[in-house]
């Protein structure tokens, strides 16, 4: 299979800064190793799909025994709703400075983003802030977040394809739904990921919310092929407040709503990407290798 032009050009905009995920302190300082993973991300405000994250913390805690596990929140709107309940969570950086303060001296992390999209870069961009401090760690690995490669596309799609719903008859369609992000060249991993869909299983397409392809561009292949029902099924780490509403919800311009007036039915399921063990696979897979690197 050949890998699409549009997923050449994120993997070229990947390998601008794949070989520099190593951050190394020049301090030379010596003092005895201390290592801790840090996972990062996005968030949630919907406290059903915090189960998501659960599944992953026990993966990555039975994968990495004995080492210390953290966690940062790159939504600001997200923690600011959690801070109105009492809960405090912390941002990447606040996490990296709790991290130095408590005397560890190198550090993985983890990004939980499906694609190497802003947060990712932002996230990238001040861990090598926090590796250039004086009397700060010895060194950080950068993880890859979920898709960083063709053969992360063709093991996810794969794994997409397993956990379509046996009542799902033939003639119905699959719509993966992602968040998408229109401003950021790592949106074409979307694009990608529907074609190797639906090259790997008939029927099958991806939308996003706030990128390309949009539930807009589906909708008339759809059609097209005369679909009566589409099953809806999350393409994002958690099943949160874009799935319950933008996607699955009761206002008019939600994908639900769009598609009824399109004379096709849906079938929403509720479960995020970090509830599917073989994906959860996928990222510990780049933790390791980022965490062999220390």
């Amino acid at each position: 299979m050949h890998t699409p032009w549009f997923l050449m050009c994120a993997l070229m905009m990947l390998g601008l800064f794949a070989s520099g995920r190593s951050f190394v302190s020049g301090g030379g300082r010596d003092r005895p190793a201390r290592r801790a993973i840090l996972l990062v991300a996005f968030g949630t405000s919907v406290p059903e799909a915090q189960k998501s994250f659960d599944r992953i913390r026990e993966k990555v805690e039975a994968a990495f025994p004995g080492v210390e596990v953290r966690w940062a929140y790159t939504s600001r709107v997200i923690r600011a709703k959690a801070a109105s309940r009492g809960q405090r969570l912390d941002s990447p950086e606040t996490a990296l400075a709790k991290l130095m303060d408590d005397g560890y001296t190198h550090v993985a992390l983890l990004s939980l983003h499906v694609i190497p999209g802003k947060e990712f870069h932002d996230l990238y961009r001040n861990a090598r802030l926090f590796a250039d401090m004086a009397g700060g760690f010895e060194k950080i690995e950068i993880a890859m977040p979920l898709i960083a490669s063709h053969e992360d596309t063709l093991r996810v799609a794969r794994a997409l394809i397993r956990r379509i719903p046996g009542e799902r008859k033939p003639e119905d369609a699959v719509v993966f739904a992602g968040h998408g992000t229109g401003k950021h060249p790592a949106d074409a991993v979307y694009g990608a990921m529907d074609r190797v869909l639906n090259e790997e299983a008939g029927n099958v397409f991806v939308a996003t919310v706030q990128g390309y392809p949009s539930i807009g561009d589906v909708i008339p292949r759809l059609a097209g092929q005369k679909v009566r029902r589409a099953w809806l099924i999350p393409f994002m780490t958690v099943a949160g407040d874009h799935v319950r509403n933008d996607i699955s919800g009761d206002k008019p311009d939600s994908w639900k709503s769009l598609l009824a007036k399109n004379g096709i039915a849906c079938e929403t399921v509720f479960s995020g990407l970090g509830e599917y063990p073989e994906i959860v696979e996928v990222w510990i897979d780049h933790l390791r290798e980022a965490y062999s690197k220390l």
